[in-house]
């Protein structure tokens, strides 16, 4: 039976730069699609947020601009303010319709990002 899923992925940039914020960007939402063998075509909506240290791009740029995504519902928002965050974090909730179950979802946890707590299963830098 079809149901919407959430994937969870998170990763850092290297500086607060466009490029930088683009460029992991990319590189997370192409591995999240990799690894759980979605198509954006089933995305729901994918919902981004950042640590107050993000202001050089918005990272939903690389997905409508970079790969393309420019019939996918996207936003974003800040992550509250946190001591002891992750540096220049983006974190990424995609919503995508699929047969699969919620425990088959795997979620992906690069760079600095890798110190986040994850919860089900991931796929990290290390794995």
């Amino acid at each position: 039976m079809t149901a919407v899923r959430g994937i969870r992925g998170a990763t850092t940039a290297d500086s607060d730069t466009r490029e930088a914020i683009l460029e992991a960007t990319e590189e997370l939402l192409r591995e999240m699609c990799v690894v759980n063998d979605v198509d954006p075509e089933d995305f729901a909506s994918v919902f981004f947020t950042t640590t107050r240290d993000i202001t050089a791009e918005f990272p939903q740029v690389a997905a409508r601009v970079g790969l393309g995504w420019e019939n996918v519902a996207l936003v974003g928002a800040t992550e509250m303010n946190i001591a002891n965050d992750a540096e220049r974090c983006i974190r990424v909730l995609i919503h995508v319709n699929t047969d699969k179950r919620q425990d088959e979802m795997k979620f992906v946890y690069k760079r600095g990002a890798i110190q986040l707590r994850a919860r089900g299963r991931t796929h990290t830098d290390e794995s």
